[in-house]
């Protein structure tokens, strides 16, 4: 073998060596699916004892179709400002209510002013800034107070605990919270229970929206 040929086969044995040993590209991890609307609302262990989940408890379309049978102008009520959600860009919803007594179940948001009833709503958009959007537009047409307007028992922002684009409402007995966060708007009421039970529930919902 010339010297010649033998620089070739060399060079050739290193380059094969080389490529051999050439790390494998990891493949990116696919991202998280987001939580589905109905797992993203409120859940029988996020409520106090004695609180019984609504019949309609779930999916919006399921939720409509169940109050339309008990209260048919508030279905339809609610579903128009589900079409503005839609509009906005929502691509899903759900609607959970638990209550002490099943009269409040046909009322909005499960408010009366003597039964003990949790509430929540969540929808998930297509993208953050959707949400963020619709979120400021008012969700149910509960519209976030202007930041240097908060009468007593209204906060915005940070000091909710829910983060910035949040607004809260304590003035019992009716407790609210709406927010955006991530791909998600939420929003939940309770009625006739405790300052504790309302950070529970939201803190629960919150948690789930990623």
């Amino acid at each position: 073998m010339t010297r010649l040929t033998s620089i070739i086969v060399l060079s050739a044995l290193l380059v094969a060596c080389e490529a051999a040993a050439q790390p494998v590209p990891t493949p990116s991890p696919s991202p998280t699916p987001h939580t589905s609307p109905s797992v993203a609302s409120l859940q029988p262990g996020d409520v106090p004892t004695g609180l019984n989940a609504c019949l309609g408890s779930g999916p919006i379309d399921v939720y409509l179709t169940n109050l339309a049978a008990g209260d048919a102008p508030l279905a339809t009520r609610v579903e128009v400002q589900w079409l503005h959600l839609r509009a906005a860009g929502a691509l899903d919803a759900a609607i959970s209510l638990f209550a002490a007594n099943p009269s409040a179940c046909n009322v909005e948001l499960a408010a009366t002013p003597d039964i003990k009833a949790a509430a929540s709503f969540v929808a998930v958009f297509a993208d953050a800034g959707q949400a963020e959007r619709a979120w400021e537009s008012g969700v149910f047409g509960l519209v976030p107070p202007a930041r240097g307007e908060l009468p007593p028992g209204l906060n915005r922002g940070t000091v909710t605990g829910l983060g910035l684009s949040s607004w809260t409402y304590d003035h019992a007995p009716l407790r609210l919270a709406c927010w955006h966060r991530s791909v998600f708007v939420a929003l939940v009421a309770v009625s006739n229970l405790d300052a504790t039970a309302f950070k529970t529930a939201t803190a629960a919902v919150d948690a789930r929206l990623n």
